[in-house]
């Protein structure tokens, strides 16, 4: 009688090598790529949506809950935002049964942040670092303005030539604005009668600077808005960045110029800050 020989440990170990080298490769297989199902539009067709957008979505009062992984900390508040899209920002960070525990405003030229834990007022030049004090995106007022509006600020240097592309894994279209100094990419996709901003991104030197994507959008033609807004730097994960999700909003508020300054209270500390330290 033929007695069975039990199996080898080594034979054991490259059965399961070949297992896991099979879920390895199911693991690597991607969507097929979208082919566009309708006509190519032209740079001018997105330029103008763009533009229009940005003529219709011009303010936003809101309450959002923003979470922040910048850094390798994890930071997570519910913010009150005044945005308006030439750079004015106010935000204002809620801690439930404490109430506002810090405040940053902006006229885009200059910011203050109040931490009212230490009672201390810093205020200097809006320069992105500093305007980043409280929700963590590190960019200037007018770019930051133009993310939570959900879409992205067209570039001041004169553009060298828009392009249209296809991103067949995102199934959308890309205008690409091309300037001296950098190039701006903005990605329009099509839902139902809808076209919508879903994303941007700005690369200079072959690099990457940062990028964003826009989920869940409601409203109604040029003024539908985005209700989770992902922020990432350079080719950082979307895991590692910001994610803004808007709750009760208005659009085109008009808010007092008073709202984008802090006058200190009385024993609140000054510190006068720069840009880089």
């Amino acid at each position: 009688m033929m007695v069975a020989r039990p199996r080898t440990r080594g034979a054991h170990d490259a059965r399961w090598r070949a297992l896991a080298g099979l879920l390895a490769v199911a693991g690597c297989v991607h969507a097929p790529p979208v082919a566009r199902p309708y006509a190519a539009p032209s740079a001018d067709d997105l330029a103008g949506l763009l533009a229009t957008r940005a003529g219709v979505v011009r303010s936003l009062n809101a309450r959002a809950r923003a979470t922040s992984w910048l850094g390798g900390d994890r930071v997570r508040a519910t913010v009150l935002m005044l945005v308006e899209r030439d750079g004015h920002l106010r935000f204002e960070a809620e801690v439930t049964l404490q109430g506002t525990v810090a405040t940053l405003a902006t006229d885009g030229a200059r910011f203050a942040f109040l931490d009212a834990h230490k009672n201390e007022l810093s205020r200097g030049p809006a320069c992105p670092e500093n305007v980043a004090s409280l929700v963590r995106i590190p960019l200037a007022p007018a770019d930051i303005a133009a993310i939570v509006l959900g879409d992205a600020r067209r570039p001041s240097d004169s553009v060298v030539s828009p392009t249209v592309a296809w991103d067949a894994a995102r199934g959308a279209d890309v205008l690409e604005l091309v300037t001296p100094a950098e190039t701006l990419r903005v990605f329009f996709a099509r839902h139902g009668a809808a076209v919508d901003v879903v994303g941007a991104e700005a690369r200079a030197g072959g690099k990457r600077l940062w990028r964003t994507s826009y989920e869940d959008f409601d409203g109604a033609a040029a003024a539908r808005m985005p209700t989770t807004i992902h922020f990432a730097e350079r080719d950082g994960s979307y895991d590692d960045g910001v994610e803004i999700k808007l709750k009760d909003r208005e659009l085109d508020v008009t808010p007092a110029d008073a709202a984008f300054t802090i006058a200190p209270a009385p024993g609140v500390t000054v510190k006068d800050v720069g840009c880089g330290g």
